[in-house]
C-alpha cells in the first residue's frame, strides 16, 4: 500500500511498473497542474517523465484521479484504460456517426482516383482518397471518379477532407484531421451526421482520442506510430507501446493504425488489437503494388 501523501513515492511507482512499456521518449517538462490531489499530481509527474506532452499527461493524470475516486486505490502498477475515466461517452453513445466494420483491414490512403481503383480492383477492402489540390474542379471531378472506381469491387471508400464533395459523390464516409475537425461549425457537424457517411478522426494522443469521441466518429485513427516521411508531424512517433495503450482505452470503437508502417512491423502491430493498419508507401512505392497489397492483406490474416 502506497502513501497517497507521498506524491514523489507514487510517481515513482509509476514509473517503475511502465517505464519499459514507454520506453525511448525524452522526458516532457511537468505542466503547471490544475488539482491538487496526490494521485494526479504523481501522475501528471510520471506521465510527463515517460515522455507525453502536456496535455496528454494532463489526461492522463485527470483519468488516474477519476480512477481513484471511483475505486478507492490509486493502483500505480495498473495504467487508466477505463473509458469512464477519460470521460468518453457511455455506450450507447448520445453522439454518433453511422457504424463502419468492426475491421477494416489493409488501408490503402492513395493519392488519386486512378490508385484508388487500382486498389479497390486488387482487393484492398478499404481505401482512401488523399487528393492535394487548390482546383476545387478538379478535386470534385477526382471524388467523382475515385467513387466511380470503387464500384463492383466492395471496397469502402473514404475520402479525406473534402466532406461536402464526398457526400455529393455519394461516397462510402470521409476522413478529417484534428483541425479539419475543430473547424467544423456545429450545423456542418450536423449537416454531416445526418448525411449518413461514416467519419474516420485522426489522432495523436490522449487529448486527441477525449476529443474525437466527443462526436462519436465511426473509426479512430491512431498515429504515427512509426516515422514517416509523408508530411510533417507535429507529435513524435507514438511507438507500438503507446499504440497498444490507446487501442485498449479506444476499444470500443473500430481503429486504424497509421504511420510509416511496412510489412515487416505488421504482427507487431496487429499485437496490440487494433483491426486495420493504414499504408501509404508500402503500396504506392512498391515495384509492385498489386503483389504488396496480397502480400500485406496476407500479413493482416495470418497475424
Amino acid at each position: 500500500m502506497h502513501d497517497t501523501n507521498d506524491t514523489t513515492a507514487l510517481a515513482h511507482a509509476i514509473l517503475s511498473h511502465h517505464a519499459a512499456t514507454f520506453a525511448g521518449f525524452a522526458p516532457e517538462p511537468v505542466p503547471a497542474p490544475t488539482a491538487q490531489e496526490p494521485a494526479y499530481l504523481a501522475a501528471l509527474q510520471a506521465c510527463s517523465h515517460l515522455g507525453f506532452i502536456a496535455h496528454d499527461a494532463e489526461c492522463l493524470a485527470r483519468a488516474w484521479q477519476a480512477r481513484t475516486l471511483r475505486t478507492g486505490a490509486v493502483q500505480p502498477e495498473l495504467w487508466p484504460d477505463d473509458p469512464q475515466d477519460f470521460g468518453l461517452q457511455p455506450t450507447p453513445r448520445t453522439h454518433q456517426f453511422a457504424a463502419c466494420p468492426d475491421s477494416l483491414g489493409l488501408y490503402a490512403v492513395l493519392p488519386d482516383a486512378a490508385w484508388v481503383g487500382r486498389m479497390a480492383s486488387a482487393g484492398v477492402p478499404t481505401v482512401q482518397l488523399r487528393f492535394k489540390s487548390n482546383d476545387a474542379a478538379a478535386i470534385a471531378r477526382e471524388v467523382h471518379a475515385a467513387v466511380h472506381a470503387v464500384q463492383g469491387t466492395g471496397a469502402l471508400l473514404f475520402i479525406n477532407d473534402h466532406w461536402r464533395m464526398a457526400i455529393d459523390a455519394g461516397a462510402y464516409g470521409i476522413h478529417l484531421g484534428q483541425e479539419d475537425l475543430d473547424a467544423l461549425k456545429a450545423d456542418e457537424l450536423q449537416a454531416l451526421r445526418s448525411s449518413g457517411l461514416r467519419l474516420g478522426v485522426s489522432t495523436h494522443g490522449y487529448a486527441e482520442m477525449v476529443r474525437a469521441d466527443a462526436v462519436g466518429p465511426s473509426y479512430i485513427a491512431m498515429g504515427a506510430v512509426f516515422p514517416t516521411t509523408l508530411k510533417k508531424m507535429a507529435t513524435a512517433p507514438q511507438g507500438v507501446g503507446r499504440l497498444g495503450v490507446y487501442a485498449r482505452l479506444m476499444r470500443h470503437y473500430p481503429q486504424v493504425a497509421i504511420g510509416g508502417i511496412g510489412a515487416e512491423q505488421f504482427a507487431q502491430v496487429l499485437t496490440t488489437g487494433v483491426g486495420s493498419i493504414a499504408v501509404v508507401r508500402a503500396l504506392v512505392n512498391a515495384a509492385d503494388p498489386e503483389g504488396a497489397a496480397a502480400q500485406l492483406m496476407q500479413h493482416m490474416a495470418t497475424t
